[in-house]
């Protein structure tokens, strides 16, 4: 590989961002919907009954609220790795 693969275009880079982070949110709101729905609908109908919507809106503050969990769990992992590095190299 040479070395303008490396230096890649900035707005190119931010764009495979942007794109990446629209998929990895897709893929959250579909496994939310799958999760959800095998949990609160028993029977598929014209309308929702106020138990089952109950039962939908707990769900995706649940979910919402572990998904936001995992990441600040995961961001204080990586950051308490990255200060035990550093002071490895000190």
């Amino acid at each position: 590989m040479d070395g303008q693969a490396a230096t890649a275009d900035p707005q190119l880079q931010h764009f495979i961002e942007i794109e990446s982070q629209k998929q990895r949110f897709q893929q959250l709101v579909h496994q939310m919907t799958e999760v959800c729905w095998e949990k609160c609908m028993d029977k598929p109908g014209p309308k929702l009954d106020s138990r089952t919507e109950t039962c939908f809106v707990n769900c995706v503050e649940r979910f919402i609220d572990t998904s936001q969990f995992i990441l600040n769990r995961l961001e204080q992992t990586q950051r308490s790795r990255g200060a035990f590095s550093e002071t490895m190299s000190d």
